[in-house]
């Protein structure tokens, strides 16, 4: 007996000798493999790099989301984000590729995508010079682009379609009202929505083309960047406290759409005035001290 254990000792510390436990990983570590940017001919790393490098290795020790991260366990560990992908031209089917292969295979520029990710999830709340100076504001227009025609091509008019189902039944007078507030509310969207395409977006290609314009600034459409969702409100509230008679599963279908696309809407408004509009501001700055 006593034989046998020695034997058994021996051999586990063979096992051990030879096939060591793997150590504990470190919570950080202070490096950042960095894919698609350029060195200097010498093989030293350029300014670019190097910004790049501390700004991954800052997001990775405040816990943000990386382009090492697999797409598919953003999406599951927060739904939100299918959305903001598809607003970037992303598709799904990713597999099980990183958040920077799929950037890449879609040509959107990763540390935008992942900057936009990080403040919807509260893990980022404002741009600094350096975000700034890091994200194209080429591929945040398209981002906004996209998120301006999903609602104006499709959320709005779907959730009008539905509501008008739910409101068929109830007093005519009634329905007029509520109809009343909801395209009064998609005109306001519209109108918000069609400035930025005609007059904002135009005018940051032209800045991104070297074109400085001395009759428009983004100041300009700072100031005029007001709320949306009061109307909104309004029409909630009117369901939720007036509406007469039964409302039925389709009715609170139409409620529950008018939450979540005011949380969409709140969600795009804070992009564009803690992201996109911070950008430009540095942007301007820059070919003034040209």
């Amino acid at each position: 007996m006593i034989v046998s254990i020695c034997i058994l000792i021996f051999i586990v510390c063979i096992y051990i000798y030879f096939f060591p436990c793997i150590p504990k990983r470190k919570k950080h570590y202070a490096y950042a493999l960095l894919l698609g940017c350029p060195a200097h001919d010498d093989g030293t790393m350029s300014s670019s790099q190097i910004k790049r490098c501390n700004l991954a290795i800052d997001m990775y020790k405040k816990g943000l989301y990386r382009e090492t991260d697999k797409m598919s366990d953003l999406i599951c560990e927060n739904y939100p984000m299918v959305l903001v992908m598809s607003r970037f031209g992303i598709a799904l089917g990713f597999g099980e590729k990183s958040i920077g292969e799929v950037c890449r295979q879609n040509g959107v520029d990763a540390n935008t995508f992942l900057t936009v990710v990080n403040f919807l999830t509260g893990e980022v709340q404002g741009l600094t010079d350096e975000v700034s100076r890091a994200l194209s504001l080429e591929t945040l227009i398209r981002y906004l682009h996209n998120a301006h025609d999903y609602f104006l091509a499709f959320r709005l008019p779907n959730m009008r379609r539905k509501l008008n189902e739910a409101i068929s039944i109830c007093p005519e007078d009634v329905a007029f009202v509520i109809r009343r507030f909801f395209d009064e509310y998609a005109e306001e969207v519209n109108k918000h929505m069609t400035y930025e395409e005609k007059v904002v977006f135009p005018y940051v290609r032209d800045l991104l083309n070297g074109k400085v314009s001395d009759k428009y600034n983004i100041s300009i459409f700072r100031k005029r960047h007001e709320q949306i969702d009061q109307k909104l409100s309004d029409l909630k509230n009117i369901l939720i406290k007036y509406y007469p008679g039964e409302g039925g599963h389709l009715l609170n279908s139409v409620l529950f759409d008018l939450f979540t696309t005011e949380e969409d809407l709140v969600s795009h408004s804070l992009v564009e005035d803690n992201l996109f509009v911070p950008s430009i501001v540095w942007y301007e700055n820059k070919m003034l001290n040209r």
